[in-house]
């Protein structure tokens, strides 16, 4: 059985769910909790982590009453014992006390972890057979193959928190994989949408972060303006619903309305439409197999006036084209792809190069990937993180090179 839930095979809700949250403290926790904060009755908060922010989810673990908090920076576990005083909440810090919070027996889990760092706790609750709302993309495109087998052998439930996973998802429950022809994941195209190539390639950090319709953190927005974060959508739709790459197709939707759409064999076209707000698919997963009351605006389709669609340029945005790449040549080339990524942003948020060379460093990244030999299957996380180093580390080598190269 997939671990992504299909058509038919919904469990009895339960009237408290247990809740730990992976990163409280970032956007997609800060949503989540805003979902929680409004339905108190319905959820018992197990679990809270954090990367190195005490005050934030101490406040959170006071406020909902949690039973174990973590934070990911060991040196700052002093810090978060004497703020937690007196509350009888239990705490840790380091890696395994993230790992930790995601053994605790919470009926459903939000990953949102960032990075490879997010992997091994995602697997620590699947492995517990968890219901896991997946929002690190890093745990399918690092490690997709072995991530969704191991959950469908734990009878662990994925659920798709990210806008158009969940969309699809949502438009699949009207037919069954066989009667599935393609799916369609839509890209707002982010600020430079319209821009010329060589525009693009001049582009500031300022203006990398000026996306039109998204509230997001600073490596998901530059993400957008390169479409490198559609190229890891198309990964992860491919891992999480069994999809050759020939199955899945991005359309540049501006208004970032339609989150995706299932074609099926009789040419009938699902789509899953909602205002521009992660709390959508968000409360999606929290209430399934119900619905729970939103905290997004009503869509107003007549206020917004017209939809419009267009084919994404490869030309102008080679990133995108690279992830189709990535999947067909597998054997952890997706993990390269991503970890080429990571360090081409951080290169160009730090000025050491233009934002066009972000995708010349990953595709250099790749290309060297492949030409050393380093393709094999993965099978495990190790493995996943393994890759993830070297390649962060090829990258590394080849960035001074790709710097120095004119546009």
């Amino acid at each position: 059985m997939s671990a992504v839930p299909l058509r038919n095979n919904k469990p009895a809700a339960s009237s408290l769910r247990s809740i730990t949250v992976l990163g409280a403290t970032g956007s997609i926790g800060d949503s989540t909790m805003d979902l929680l904060r409004a339905s108190p009755e319905r959820y018992q908060v197990e679990a809270l982590t954090a990367n190195g922010n005490v005050e934030g989810v101490v406040k959170l673990a006071k406020e909902f009453n949690a039973r174990f908090v973590a934070v990911a920076d060991e040196s700052k576990l002093g810090e978060l014992r004497a703020a937690l005083a007196g509350t009888g909440i239990a705490s840790g810090a380091g890696d395994s006390a993230i790992v930790e919070a995601a053994q605790r027996p919470a009926d459903w889990l939000m990953a949102a972890v960032s990075g490879a760092a997010g992997l091994k706790p995602a697997l620590a609750a699947v492995d517990r057979g968890a219901t896991v709302a997946l929002a690190n993309k890093e745990c399918l495109v690092c490690a997709g193959d072995f991530f969704m087998d191991r959950a469908a052998k734990a009878g662990a439930c994925i659920l798709p928190a990210d806008s158009e996973h969940n969309a699809l998802f949502q438009a699949l429950a009207s037919g069954s994989r066989e009667e599935l022809t393609r799916v369609i994941i839509t890209a707002s195209g982010g600020p430079f949408r319209t821009w010329a190539a060589a525009d693009i390639e001049q582009a500031t950090l300022a203006q990398a972060l000026k996306h039109p319709n998204w509230s997001m953190g600073q490596k998901i927005t530059i993400d957008s303006a390169s479409m490198m974060n559609k190229g890891l959508e198309v990964i992860e739709a491919s891992y999480l619903f069994a999809l050759a790459p020939d199955e899945i197709d991005v359309l540049v939707h501006p208004q970032s309305i339609v989150h995706g759409m299932v074609e099926f064999r009789d040419y009938s076209v699902m789509a899953q439409l909602g205002s521009p707000d992660m709390r959508t698919p968000i409360a999606h997963c929290l209430g399934w197999p119900d619905r729970i009351p939103g905290r997004a605006a009503p869509l107003d389709l007549a206020k917004i006036g017209a939809l419009t669609f267009e084919a994404p340029d490869y030309a102008r945005f080679p990133g995108l084209k690279l992830a189709y790449d990535a999947l067909r040549t597998g054997s952890g080339a997706t993990t390269v792809y991503n970890a080429a990524n990571e360090i081409a942003v951080a290169a160009f948020i730090a000025q050491k190069i233009r934002f066009g060379a972000i995708a010349r460093l990953v595709e250099a990244t790749m290309n060297e990937w492949v030409r050393a030999g380093n393709l094999a299957p993965l099978s495990s996380a190790d493995d996943a993180i393994a890759v993830d180093h070297k390649a962060r580390k090829m990258a590394a080598t080849l960035l001074p090179q790709i710097a120095a190269k004119a546009s």
